[in-house]
């Protein structure tokens, strides 16, 4: 009885063993229905490259308006947030010591001519060709060159001794010297004359220096001090701001260097004007690039005024870096994204092939897929793609 029942087992346990054996060799025989999927073209397109970079606006010029003399400061005729045009009076000085100055330097030039024998200064002068000391010197001379010439045909007739003709020679010599000193002096007091002149001239700048002027149009950005303070010179006074052309100065990486010259023409926006877009051109570029951040430093001017804009300003900035460039493109719907990673599934011959990559700019609805992974003409699948693997039979 023991052995009928050990059997019994035996024969029920190769049953079980030999079902199994048969349902997983149907499940081997058995053929997977291909997944439905509908493709899309993948379609090769001229498309514009471009990078963002940041940049900032800043003024076309920017001047801390100083006096060139010190003074006390008697007006001040711009303040902060007013326009002034090139040439507008913004400081001004008490100039009473300078004109003091002024009619110092011009007394001690009147004093100068008048030696010379010349009229008080009215703005031009001419070297005087005589004064009474040359005079008075080449009279002199003429009086001794008659003496001398009358005895030199004397002595060869013996009606003047030898010795009085020499005299009469030393004579002529010693008043041609004196000639010569008086026009040497004249020459020294006329160069005495010019240097006053220039003391004049010097003195009367300085005078003039008490006003200062707006060395271009532009808007006061600040009032460094107010009227009534006495002031050393080369002291800012007045912050001057030159708002347009405004300048936009932009920081342009490496790679993308070569892609920047003069005329290059780009688009910005800001957050002060949500939605608006800005055109400039480059017009300056850094000849080297920076050492410590590997870029390029370009200024580029706004293509027009826009009270929008002021300077300091933080600006986005598209960058074209290429008009056309041909890429192969797919529709957005071809895209699987799963653990971070991009995935599509090409369609060769009734297969799914995965292809992972980094997608590239997304435009009208069309992704970029770099390094020639896809080609042009290619059918990629659009749906179920959840279902998908390296591999499967997908039927269109």
């Amino acid at each position: 009885m023991k052995y009928l029942l050990l059997a019994l087992l035996l024969l029920s346990a190769c049953s079980k063993q030999d079902v199994k054996i048969a349902e997983a060799k149907a499940a081997a025989n058995k053929v997977i229905d291909p997944i439905a999927v509908k493709t899309a073209t993948a379609v090769e397109r001229s498309v514009e490259r471009a990078i963002a970079v940041t940049g900032t606006l800043v003024p076309d010029e920017t001047v801390t308006v100083s006096t060139e003399v010190p003074g006390r400061i008697s007006a001040i005729r711009a303040d902060f947030g007013q326009a002034v045009r090139r040439g507008d009076v913004l400081i001004e000085l008490d100039r009473t010591e300078y004109d003091l100055q002024v009619e110092r330097a011009r007394g001690s030039l009147n004093q100068a001519l008048a030696r010379v024998s010349l009229p008080p200064y009215t703005g031009k002068m001419t070297p005087p060709e005589t004064t009474p000391g040359v005079r008075t010197a080449t009279a002199q001379y003429e009086d001794a060159k008659y003496k001398y010439e009358n005895a030199a045909k004397l002595v060869k007739t013996g009606d003047i001794s030898q010795d009085r003709f020499n005299e009469l020679e030393k004579a002529l010599k010693a008043r041609q010297s004196a000639v010569d000193g008086a026009r040497d002096e004249l020459r020294t007091q006329w160069m005495s004359v010019t240097a006053l002149e220039a003391d004049l001239k010097i003195a009367e700048k300085r005078r003039g220096d008490t006003v200062v002027r707006a060395p271009f149009d532009g808007v006061v950005g600040e009032k460094l001090i107010s009227a009534g303070q006495f002031v050393k010179d080369n002291i800012g006074i007045i912050k001057l701001v030159k708002v347009y052309p405004m300048r936009l100065r932009l920081e342009v990486p490496e790679a993308a260097a070569n892609a920047v010259k003069t005329g290059t023409p780009l688009s910005f926006t800001t957050d002060a004007a949500n939605g608006v877009q800005f055109e400039a051109v480059v017009r300056e570029l850094n000849p080297a690039l920076d050492v410590r951040n590997r870029t390029l430093t370009a200024e580029a001017r706004l293509t027009k005024a826009d009270t929008r804009l002021r300077p300091g300003m933080f600006v986005q900035v598209k960058l074209v870096t290429e008009r056309a460039a041909n890429v192969v493109t797919v529709p957005r719907q071809a895209l699987y994204n799963i653990a971070g990673l991009t995935k599509l599934f090409k369609i060769e011959n009734g297969v799914a092939r995965l292809v992972t990559f980094v997608p590239g700019p997304e435009q009208d609805g069309f992704v970029e897929v770099p390094g020639g992974l896809v080609k042009n003409g290619d059918r990629v699948a659009i749906n179920e793609l959840a279902a998908l693997t390296d591999g499967a039979k997908v039927r269109q």
